[in-house]
């Protein structure tokens, strides 16, 4: 693992090589992910320090006794010792931060008789940055102090006769460096002191294979949070996916992260570990997007390797729109069966399909046509006047008709089948044939028709004989149909003259007529289309009145009667469950807490009453394609693994903007199922206010939960980086939305347990949309905000009383939340109860304290705060009332002034000292249990509550409290003093 370079040291520095010798040992055994930069000590010689070399190169024994050489220095018995050791230059390379790790053993001062005042035991590292070497003479302040290093364990005079050291081990980062490389020194300022072993190292991530993407050796960023992106190379015969370039990032442990995008083989080649490897003879792939080779298609091979497609056998053939996966065909056969009748000059063909398809199932017939004159091989094709009924080619039914061809004519008629390669084929053409010769021929067609006579159901018509009647005309048929039913239904009359009426017809109705004559030779062919349209009828209104139809009447009566009835039933109903609950509760009894559901109410249902919660999964949530979403760049971790942000592209829309929640590879079966459960929950709430489920990936890798992505990302983040920008009003339009949202999920019957600024999430609106539905999970960001109970954690700051005694959780435990969640808006992110512990919040709020109204925060919403942190749940607003209050609030702005809660009593909590009662500074100081600042008081010239009621925190400051948590227990009991004076007097204090 190291170069000859490192040997060269080592060996020219016969004292060193042992060291460098035991390193490397080391190294292998417990570093190897590590890389290594070793360098040979030099001593540093000052003209302005001792000019004695004080550290000695010594032998000695390690922890098992195998003899090594360290350097030592012990002059504790003369005081003020600077004593320097230094290494020589360590040139960096691509490291921004690098680890230094010291062996070495320290003796105990207690000890060493008679040097009291004199022995340390410590010592100092330091490091200098320089872009070459520098020599020895470098002055001391030109160092930087990394650390002063301590031991664990120190060894006395007993451990020093055993001739066995006790190793500490200490490890120090420097970083980030911008210089070609550094030196490390040691100072001893009167320690008894042997450093065995130092390690210069870095770390990186090693070169890895990903996706068929190289990734290169990538050493870590300069920060410890910092992750480097990095892009990766196609392995040979290897390319991008569309738009979906291959990235990783490298953090700052030397760990890859997960992958973003791929490599795909290419056309010809498949994927074999980590390589792509061409096809075999014999098999192909047409597509970078096919997973594996596949056999050559019947009738097709190929003799090469590598291969994209393959070519087809003699006689065979691939059409022109035939992808490559489909086998090699040929033309087919000729028709079978072909019979004819004839009718004068029409012709009507039959045939049976071919005995040989050539192995497509795209056959279609076409009609070839020829005149023929009565002396053989004379033929000419029949041209433009010869008609074909459907068509002439592309038939895919079996018969055809052929009309208007002249009478008394030999013709000839081909049936050839075809397929999608019969042009492609060069073989002898196979068809069906026959010849015919014509008798008489039909009249021509009626060329001029007239409309006579329009009336509402009658049309008259008349027109002229045809110009070529070939024979006595006996009829003409007409044929007529609505205009919008197209030819699909029509009827007929016929007439001996040329002249008829058609009755029966429908009023302000378009009709299309064609007539036709008929003579010993048969009907000819329908002339032209003529559009009639019919008369309106004149309007007349039917007046049924109520003696001409009795039974309808006492029908329609006798049903909104019994529609009347059942509602009033139902009414009454509600209303008398409504007197037994008030009335329990007016005698003191509690009713119980039964929820009453109207029909097409939506309901929660808990994903774990699921006996397979996979069934809930795919109840409740979409299952997506993996192809359709695009994973674009890592924005955080999650607990079960990495958050990212992407694409997704469904079927027939547009593109959106998503989050993505990934399942870390090497998952348990519970870690999935808990992943999953969150989307199980999510995928049954539908409110603008509440983050929506786009859908998941369950049956791929990684498993994804997929969400709308907001861009502002938690509502606590957002604020503290925009503190003090929005307007009140605005602030008030952030809470509504999330009050919106919390009482749709408790109409739901659903209880959050979590609810926090944290897990508000905002979008580029500054919509605020409940997310993480994880339940009482722990809180990544902040390990101390969970307070462990029987059954889980809970975060402490955000939960009320009853839910951390005695894990009742509610809706009511919710709006506590809540009111949390208002004082955290108001005050920008700041944390609720600062600094206090976990213990400490507890023990305040059981003894009535509450969170002071945040600065500049309106009386009104810091009443709706306390409201919310009511003691007895009972007593908190709903959802719904919060709903209520914000929005009088911003319609009406003033009502921010006045406190107006939801409660009948005072707002703050019974146990909460009422500060208004005191007759003087000393009994409030007293009561909150700070006396001690009485005469601090007194000097100050603050002698009545009101004056103390208009302090800040810089008046507090200079009395002389200096003590942070002192300062804050006093400003806090001023603040709940303040909003007592407003609540009962409804006056301002100007502050």
């Amino acid at each position: 693992m190291m170069d000859d370079t490192f040997f060269r040291k080592c060996s020219n520095n016969r004292s060193f090589l042992s060291l460098c010798t035991w390193n490397n040992i080391l190294l292998h055994y417990l570093y190897a992910p590590l890389l290594l930069i070793c360098a040979a000590f030099t001593l540093l010689h000052y003209h302005v320090l001792h000019t004695k070399d004080t550290w000695e190169e010594i032998s000695g024994l390690d922890e098992n006794y195998t003899p090594i050489r360290t350097y030592q220095v012990c002059q504790v018995m003369e005081p003020n010792q600077n004593n320097w050791l230094r290494t020589s230059w360590i040139e960096k390379g691509d490291a921004q931060r690098i680890f230094v790790e010291l062996k070495f053993t320290l003796r105990d001062c207690n000890s060493l008789p008679g040097v009291v005042g004199t022995c340390k035991e410590t010592f100092n590292l330091y490091y200098q940055e320089t872009d070459s070497e520098v020599g020895r003479n470098i002055r001391e302040n030109q160092y930087v102090k990394i650390d002063t290093i301590a031991a664990d364990e120190s060894f006395t005079q007993g451990d020093l006769g055993e001739r066995k050291m006790k190793l500490n081990t200490e490890v120090r980062i420097i970083g980030p460096l911008s210089r070609r490389g550094f030196y490390l020194a040691f100072q001893d300022v009167g320690a008894c002191i042997a450093l065995v072993s130092v390690k210069v190292y870095y770390k990186k991530c090693w070169s890895i294979i990903e996706n068929l993407a190289t990734f290169p050796d990538t050493v870590t960023g300069s920060e410890f949070s910092s992750l480097v992106e990095v892009e990766g190379t196609c392995v040979s015969d290897a390319e991008e996916e569309a738009d979906n370039s291959p990235k990783m990032h490298c953090s700052a442990e030397g760990e890859w992260l997960v992958p973003i995008g791929k490599c795909i083989c290419k056309a010809g080649f498949h994927q074999k570990g980590d390589a792509c490897e061409p096809c075999g003879r014999g098999f192909y792939k047409s597509s970078s997007q096919d997973l594996q080779c596949s056999r050559c298609p019947a009738h097709s091979y190929n003799d090469r390797e590598g291969s994209w497609r393959c070519d087809c056998e003699d006689g065979y053939y691939r059409g022109l729109s035939d992808p490559p996966s489909v086998a090699c065909t040929r033309p087919p056969s000729a028709p079978q069966n072909l019979v004819y009748n004839i009718n004068q000059t029409t012709v009507s063909l039959e045939w049976s399909p071919p005995a040989d398809t050539g192995g497509r199932n795209d056959v279609t017939y076409r009609i070839m046509c020829r005149r023929c004159s009565w002396e053989p091989e004379e033929c000419v094709a029949c041209g433009g006047n010869v008609g074909y009924s459907p068509q002439q080619a592309g038939l895919v039914d079996t018969y055809v008709s052929v009309v208007d061809l002249l009478a008394h004519a030999n013709y000839t008629f081909e049936v050839e089948a075809v397929n999608g390669v019969s042009d492609l084929s060069r073989t002898q053409r196979l068809f069906a044939a026959v010849s015919i010769a014509t008798s008489q021929a039909t009249p021509s067609q009626v060329s001029e028709v007239i409309k006579e006579r329009v009336q509402q159901r009658s049309i008259q018509l008349s027109w002229q004989e045809p110009e070529q009647p070939n024979g006595v005309i006996t009829e003409y048929e007409i044929k007529y149909y609505e205009k919008d039913q197209k030819d699909r239904i029509y009827s007929t009359v016929k007439s001996r003259s040329t002249s008829a009426t058609v009755n029966n017809l429908k009023p302000s109705t378009a009709y299309v007529f064609q007539i036709r004559a008929f003579t010993a030779a048969g009907y000819g062919t329908y002339g032209p289309r003529l559009e009639v349209t019919t008369k309106e009828e004149a309007s007349a209104a039917t007046i049924v009145s109520s003696e001409q139809n009795p039974v309808i009447i006492i029908a329609v009566v006798a049903v909104a009667g019994t529609i009347i009835l059942v509602f009033m039933v139902f009414v009454s109903a509600c209303q008398l469950a409504l007197l037994s609950l008030t009335g329990l509760h007016s005698r003191g009894v509690r009713p119980p807490h039964t929820t009453l559901k109207f029909p097409g109410t939506k309901t929660y249902i808990d994903p774990e009453t699921y006996e397979d919660p996979n069934r809930a999964v795919h109840q409740f949530a979409k299952e997506l394609d993996a192809s359709c979403i695009k994973i674009e760049r890592v924005i955080g971790a999650g607990e079960f693994g990495e958050v990212c942000s992407g694409r997704m592209k469904l079927p027939g829309k547009r593109d959106m903007s998503v989050a993505i929640k990934t399942l870390k590879v090497g998952y348990s079966e519970k870690q999935r199922r808990d992943f999953l459960c969150e989307a199980s929950i999510m995928g049954q709430f539908d409110h603008p206010n509440v983050v929506h489920l786009e859908g998941v990936v369950t049956r791929g890798k990684p498993v994804m939960i997929v969400i709308e992505y907001m861009e502002n990302c938690s509502l606590d983040a957002f604020l503290r980086k925009h503190d003090g920008q929005f307007t009140v009003i605005q602030l008030v339009g952030m809470l509504r939305g999330i009050a919106a949202g919390m009482r749709y999920l408790s109409d739901m019957g659903y209880v959050h347990r979590d609810l926090a600024a944290r897990n508000v999430l905002v979008n580029s609106n500054l919509v605020c949309k409940v997310s993480d539905f994880g339940l009482s999970r722990v809180i990544d960001d902040d390990p101390e905000a969970v307070y462990t109970t029987t059954g889980g954690k809970i975060p402490v700051r955000w939960t009320a009383m009853e839910a951390i005694q005695y894990r009742k959780f509610t809706s009511a435990s919710d709006v506590w939340s809540y009111g949390i969640v208002m004082w955290e808006v108001m005050s920008y992110g700041e944390r609720p109860y600062w600094d206090m512990s976990n213990q400490d919040v507890i023990k305040a709020i059981e003894e009535g304290y509450r969170l002071p109204a945040p600065m500049d925060c309106p009386p009104g919403l810091h009443q709706l705060m306390l409201d919310c942190w009511q003691k007895d749940r009972a007593d908190r607003p709903k959802f719904d009332q919060i709903v209520g209050i914000l929005d009088k609030m911003i319609r009406n702005p003033n009502t921010l002034k006045t406190p107006v809660g939801t409660c009948t009593s005072p707002l703050l909590d019974q146990s909460t000292p009422d500060f208004t009662t005191f007759r003087s500074v000393g009994e409030w100081l007293e009561a909150i249990k700070m006396e001690r600042y009485r005469d601090n008081f007194t000097a100050a010239g603050y002698s009545s509550l009101d004056s103390v009621a208009r302090m800040s925190i810089e008046d507090v400051m200079s009395l002389g409290i200096s003590l942070v948590g002192h300062q804050k227990k006093i400003m806090s009991s001023i603040q709940t003093m303040r909003a007592q004076m407003l609540h009962l007097h409804g006056t301002g204090i100007q502050v």
